[in-house]
């Protein structure tokens, strides 16, 4: 048994050198760093994560399936400045949020996807709820108003939604190992079913995804990495994230020049990221008015990449190869 602890310490060593070290520069702004942990302790399970867009310094982020309709206002020191209800709100599978600004009012927006479905058409619908940004932060009630969803080409089970947040425009990430990009209408109906059309691929089991702050790119959060895309099929490249226990979120920072991420667990923690600024995607914009996404067709050939690297195949490789060794080494002493 010294021997298989052994080799688990080695292998979990080799990942975690392996993964801050390919985020680290020259400078403190370079570098990965941990931003916060999680101080309440009902926020155990972590799976959406979304910047303020009006009050700095402040997160906002919701449990997974098994709470209730509930999300929590976070400071950067992890501690809860209040903690918020949806009302009339339902929590099958809670899995992501996203954050935006009405153009109108310049009110924040946010949005929560109860988007789970780890049987795949469990649900014969999923839900997205919107809620005004509350203005102070104490503990309310607030009013969200609910949008139906169904995929065209059937259920699928999805963690990631994203809005763009110029066009409003939402888009759902699914979590499969053939995953997709899916695009709602333009216009958002409450009186019926809205209808999710596939437009583009997503890298292997996604578990979150935003719009970077102006629109240019987006970024799609898998267990070992995050793709960062101009448009659907048209990945710009990827960024390393830290070794968590459960990579369940991504968001951008207002400035778009890092991105955060968390895990699920109590006291998580969540981790600010460097952006390269060649992964903006602010170069190649299709035209000032235009959404990355949507200037893709409504159906796209499948480019087969994903955002799958080959440090991403190395790390499952070492993952693989390790559990083989541990496997043996445990059957060997077994037989003893």
């Amino acid at each position: 048994m010294r021997a298989v602890v052994l080799v688990m310490a080695g292998l979990l060593a080799g990942l975690v050198a392996a993964g801050p070290a390919a985020a680290r520069g020259d400078s403190p702004d370079d570098v990965e760093r941990k931003l916060f942990e999680f101080k309440d302790k009902r926020i155990d399970e972590s799976s959406g994560l979304a910047v303020s867009p009006t009050h700095e310094g402040v997160v906002y982020t919701h449990n997974d399936s098994g709470a209730g309709p509930q999300f929590y206002a976070v400071g950067m020191d992890g501690r809860t400045r209040a903690t918020f209800t949806l009302g009339g709100a339902e929590a099958r599978d809670w899995e992501g949020m996203a954050a935006t600004v009405d153009p109108e009012t310049g009110r924040g927006v946010l949005w929560f996807a109860d988007i789970g479905d780890n049987l795949e058409g469990a649900w014969s619908d999923i839900s997205v709820y919107k809620v005004f940004e509350p203005t102070r932060l104490r503990d309310a009630t607030l009013p969200a108003v609910r949008y139906r969803f169904r995929y065209a080409d059937g259920a699928r089970n999805a963690e990631g939604i994203m809005v763009h947040p110029r066009t409003g425009r939402l888009y759902i990430v699914s979590k499969e190992f053939d995953g997709s990009i899916y695009q709602a209408p333009k216009e958002l109906r409450t009186d019926r079913v809205n209808v999710l059309r596939r437009v583009g691929d997503a890298p292997t089991m996604a578990t979150d995804a935003a719009f970077a702050p102006d629109g240019t790119s987006f970024v799609i959060r898998t267990y070992f990495s995050a793709s960062v895309y101009q448009a659907p099929g048209k990945l710009l490249g990827t960024v390393p994230m830290p070794i968590l226990r459960q990579s369940e979120s991504i968001a951008y920072t207002r400035d778009g020049r890092y991105l955060l991420t968390g895990s699920e667990g109590v006291s998580s923690p969540v981790y600010q990221v460097p952006i390269p600024a060649d992964l903006t995607g602010a170069r190649a914009t299709p035209s000032p008015s235009a959404s990355a996404a949507e200037a893709a067709p409504a159906e796209t050939v499948r480019t087969g990449g994903g955002g799958v690297t080959t440090t991403m195949i190395a790390v499952w490789l070492g993952i693989a190869a390790g559990a083989i060794v541990i496997i043996g080494l445990i059957a060997r002493w077994a037989v003893r």
